[in-house]
């Protein structure tokens, strides 16, 4: 419950606060803890449920509102909601010490939890535990940043570990059919995208089954639909090409 005294401040409790300096003043914005990185992932998508009040402050401790006139000059608008939109985007989140070491602890465990079950060892094909990855990431020293979505640190971390381990990311097995009168063709643009032609058969079309990147799909599905004018198919048979059992270092 928000108790205001007097009019222009406003007393908050259990807040998180986003900072963001512009225009040579400091605004900051009153938000619900968990709920800032939640938005920045994109987990989350109802701004009520992310900001404590829509008032944007010059000092939320203080519960000191920032002034209209300020805020127009700074962000060339009085719409408070796209301003608190702008600042949870690009603001600082303050946090002490003990709470930023615990969130970087808890993305360092998200973004392993994510390579392991994206990849593999490219050899015997098969996963690796997420405690094997955490050990991986900091023989590397991995440094983790609070600002960055742990998808795309996990994308970071995959190239980096390349360099010092056997990993990669799992293959897709795909089904392409292709019709005759293209199958040639086609098979010659996508030839660089396939990983590995398991079996091909060419009879009134040609259908392939292949081990693709997944980095790869949207590209290839794409080219199916566009080369073929929608007469083709793709069918994704695995999402992950594993073998059974966890892979273990020596």
């Amino acid at each position: 419950m928000s108790i205001f005294t007097p009019t222009n401040q406003i007393r908050l409790t259990n807040v998180a606060v986003v900072r963001m300096k512009k225009g040579g003043k400091r605004f900051e914005i009153a938000c619900y803890k968990n709920k800032v990185m939640s938005w920045r992932s994109g987990a989350e998508k109802d701004l009520d449920e992310v900001l404590q009040t829509n008032s944007i402050f010059i000092n939320v401790s203080k519960g000191q509102v920032a002034k209209k006139d300020d805020l127009s000059k700074a962000f060339g608008t009085d719409d408070l909601t796209e301003i608190c939109k702008q600042i949870l985007a690009k603001g600082e989140l303050q946090v002490s010490d003990k709470e930023r070491q615990s969130q970087l602890e808890t993305m360092f465990r998200d973004i392993a939890s994510i390579v392991a079950e994206k990849c593999v060892n490219p050899e015997t094909k098969r996963p690796y535990t997420v405690s094997l990855i955490e050990r991986a990431m900091k023989d590397i020293h991995y440094s983790v940043k609070a600002n960055k979505s742990t998808k795309q640190q996990a994308l970071e971390v995959i190239k980096q570990l390349k360099e010092s381990m056997q990993i990669q990311r799992a293959h897709m097995r795909l089904r392409l059919m292709l019709p005759a009168k293209e199958g040639k063709r086609l098979k010659e643009k996508l030839k660089p995208l396939l990983k590995a032609v398991e079996s091909e058969d060419f009879d009134e079309q040609l259908e392939m089954v292949c081990l693709v990147d997944p980095g790869c799909f949207r590209e290839i599905d794409e080219l199916i639909r566009c080369e073929t004018k929608g007469r083709g198919s793709l069918e994704v048979l695995n999402l992950k090409d594993v073998e059974e059992g966890d892979e273990k270092l020596e």
